[in-house]
């Protein structure tokens, strides 16, 4: 079990970045930026904001969490980029998290597993599903157009962007045993960093040099140049 004590975790995959504070577990400040402000914009000063709040220095962070992805392919560079600044600045160890395990992190109780949603534009969504909160996939991150969804479950609980951005399409597919639940589209830090602070506990702290962010979708020279639209899945 590890004994850090304080963590910083940075969410920059959607169109909200968020920053939170944990110590041992426990939030002690969190924030997040106006909806659409590019992150290369706001991440520092959200940053600044929750360390000042909470009266911790950079240099008193013993670990740091940040989203991987999918998202934003230039928002994950940024914040990916940070958070492996910071810790290896620091001698600190980091921990990588899906952005959909943090979105379905926040989801409500109840039947069903959770499916996380965001928004892959061309009619498309980044998806993944989790028995429970915290849990490991049952369905592997990926990239689905809505009726690619269907059949999979017979009841769920979906969460994200996908009941804003194609609801009925989304609804077709996975049938009445599906529950659009409302709340926050987005992920947000405070879910990356309770689930990188439980990776911790566990010994799953890893070298921040060896992160790399987690697109799904491949840029268009990638699809060129390998045939295939998006990357490997991992494994379940």
């Amino acid at each position: 079990m590890s004994d850090r004590k304080i963590l910083l975790a940075l969410d920059t995959s959607t169109a909200r970045t968020s920053v939170a504070l944990l110590s041992r577990g426990e939030p002690l400040a969190e924030a997040a930026a106006e909806v659409g402000v590019h992150t290369a914009e706001c991440l520092l000063p959200t940053l600044d904001r929750v360390l000042g709040e909470a009266g911790v220095a950079l240099a008193d962070v013993d670990a740091f969490g940040v989203t991987l992805g999918p998202g934003s392919f230039t928002s994950l560079r940024i914040g990916l980029a940070t958070v492996k600044g910071f810790a290896l600045g620091t001698d600190r160890p980091a921990v990588g998290i899906s952005s959909l395990a943090a979105l379905a992190a926040a989801a409500p109780t109840g039947a069903g597993p959770i499916l996380a949603t965001l928004d892959a534009r061309r009619g498309e969504l980044y998806a993944a599903a989790f028995e429970a909160p915290g849990e490991a996939a049952i369905l592997a991150e990926g990239l689905f157009a809505p009726e690619e969804l269907a059949g999979r479950f017979s009841a769920c609980r979906v969460v994200g962007e996908g009941a804003q951005v194609c609801p009925e399409a989304l609804a077709d597919a996975l049938g009445p045993g599906a529950v659009f639940c409302e709340g926050d589209p987005w992920p947000h830090a405070r879910e990356v960093a309770r689930l990188a602070w439980q990776a911790l506990q566990a010994g799953e702290g890893a070298d921040p040099a060896t992160l790399a962010p987690r697109y799904v979708r491949r840029a268009q020279a990638e699809v060129v140049r390998t045939g295939e639209p998006t990357e490997p899945g991992p494994a379940l």
